[in-house]
């Protein structure tokens, strides 16, 4: 998503998406003398606070970190040169003492550090520190090492508090993706640059928790004492990894955790809020920023035809998917871009409405279709997804009941890891997907979908973001488009620009955006300051416990 596209790059949706099925976890290892397993405790009085989630680390190595569940802890143990405000996707320095300077041909940022912080083994933080996890970062190769490889040429410490970046090409979004969880700071005296050198059971960062323990079901993360900035409102924080989302939603119930928060299932949501209303604890939510959508393969009859395309936008009813599907948990999208961010733009809403059936139905009927010879479309989704399941099969009974036979949807799944592989590749006519963003800037919503490096307008895209996502997209405008924008430093210019973006996918239906999540967090009552990040992390150091 970050300059050239990657193949790999398709892996973000993947193993974000996998990280909430994910069934294992490594060993137990600890980072201090003397291994420790089990159940951490129930919460007690002792200022600590115990949070309770289904989803499991893969890795605490920042270098290799790329799924909810580790970026999660991570972001909670670190700090990075710039960080958000909970509700904001505007960055402000962290490690960094201001935003960056830039050169005028948006290739060098200059960024200051700041003074006085220590690593969890008491090492010295400095910019030959930053340079050593920057360069770590992208050495090492692990998942998440193209964010930086793609579009850094070289990163230095100019001065002991001072770090130089020169960038590939100019890139307007740097500075946000600079705040990803996984480009913190980490102690040069434990890592060490090279392939493959990861250290996926312990953490040393500089942030206000440090691990104290990493077990199979269980975490458990100390106030660091010598933090150089403000100190946790809590005494540390238990994580309590259960095995179900039914498991979570009896531990929460039942006050074996203080707060509960990924993954619940909408039933159990709605069972808890419906408790919460009535005062037995706390309801938060939040505006999400992952967003879910169609991709049609462009290269797939009859899905070549712009009409048909056209005619299933105008077909989705987003109210009827919302309440059906996720029982009104999230929130009707019209857009590539999420709502997160002010450029988002309705442009599906403009332009098709919502259950628009006589529109598709005029489409299809101009595309040369009738009930005697209907379009006919296959929609694909992981097996592992209850609700692109039920989302599928709602599209299925629109079509069966309102477009007069003239298109026919067959569903069908595939087991995930087979789903993830083979959509690259041009298998599935039609999917539906997840996006979870790697860093919040909108370009990371459109980049990875619509970006192509090598293909035409006969063939479609051979080599880009849209090939690996399924659609094979293909446009010079587009292209053009999206370049201009990444080197655009002004937000009005740049803002415009993206509009044009937006109303292009309107016109062109690469692909149907559908919904967009909301966060659902669930508090006992006494528990306070429970927030999150703009990129769904659960802030720690805020929560405080009576």
């Amino acid at each position: 998503m970050i300059s050239f596209f990657l193949t790999v790059r398709r892996w973000s949706a993947i193993t974000k998406f996998l990280s909430w099925f994910s069934l294992c976890l490594l060993l137990v290892v600890s980072c201090a003398p003397g291994k420790q397993t089990g159940n951490l405790p129930t919460p007690t009085g002792d200022g600590r606070i115990t949070v309770g989630t289904t989803l499991k680390p893969r890795t605490l190595d920042p270098a290799d970190t790329y799924e909810l569940a580790s970026l999660g802890l991570v972001f909670n143990m670190s700090d990075r040169l710039y960080t958000y405000e909970p509700g904001n996707t505007e960055i402000k320095p962290q490690l960094a003492t201001a935003l960056p300077q830039v050169s005028a041909d948006g290739l060098t940022y200059t960024i200051p550090l700041r003074q006085g912080v220590v690593f969890h083994d008491d090492t010295l933080f400095n910019a030959q520190a930053m340079e050593f996890s920057m360069r770590r970062f992208m050495e090492n190769k692990g998942k998440p090492s193209f964010l930086l490889s793609d579009t850094v040429e070289s990163v230095k410490a100019t001065d002991d508090y001072k770090l130089t970046i020169k960038l590939k090409r100019p890139f307007a979004a740097f500075p946000s993706l600079l705040a990803f969880s996984g480009l913190c700071a980490v102690s040069p005296k434990s890592y060490e640059i090279g392939a493959g050198k990861f250290q996926p059971n312990i953490f040393v960062g500089t942030g206000p928790y440090k691990l104290a323990q990493y077990g199979t079901d269980s975490l458990r993360l100390d106030v660091f004492e010598k933090y150089w900035g403000e100190k946790p409102a809590n005494q540390g924080v238990n994580i309590q990894i259960q095995t179900s989302p039914v498991n979570l939603f009896n531990a929460f119930r039942t006050g074996t955790v203080d707060i509960a928060y990924l993954s619940l299932q909408p039933e159990q949501i709605r069972s808890l809020e419906a408790a919460g209303e009535k005062g037995d604890w706390q309801n938060i939510t939040a505006e999400g920023s992952v967003v879910s959508y169609m991709v049609f393969n462009r290269n797939q009859p009859p899905l070549d035809q712009p009409e048909v395309r056209a005619a299933i936008a105008a077909m989705i009813d987003r109210q009827l998917l919302n309440q059906r599907v996720l029982l009104g948990q999230a929130r009707p999208l019209y857009s590539i871009i999420p709502t997160t961010f002010k450029v988002s733009q309705p442009v599906f809403q403009e332009k098709y409405g919502d259950g628009n059936f006589q529109k598709a139905q005029e489409l299809l009927t101009a595309a040369g279709f009738s009930p005697e010879k209907p379009a006919k479309v296959e929609i694909w989704h992981p097996s592992t997804s209850a609700n692109r399941s039920l989302a599928a099969q709602t599209l299925k009974s629109l079509a069966d009941r309102e477009m007069g036979g003239l298109l026919q949807i067959e569903v069908n799944n595939v087991e995930s890891a087979t789903f993830f592989k083979d959509i690259s590749r041009g298998l599935y006519p039609a999917a539906l997907l997840d996006w979870y963003p790697d860093f919040l800037d909108p370009d990371n919503y459109v980049y990875p979908f619509l970006s192509c490096q090598k293909g035409s307008q006969s063939q479609g895209c051979q080599n880009g973001g849209s090939q690996s996502q399924g659609s094979f997209y293909y446009s010079q405008t587009m292209n053009k488009l999206i370049a201009r924008q990444r080197q655009e430093q002004n937000p009005a210019a740049r803002e415009a620009i993206f509009r044009e973006i937006q109303e292009q996918v309107a016109n062109d239906v690469p692909y149907i955006p559908l919904w967009q999540t909301k966060d659902y967090i669930f508090a006992h009552n006494g528990v306070n300051n429970v927030q999150l990040d703009p990129t769904q992390n659960l802030i720690y150091r805020s929560i405080s416990k009576q």
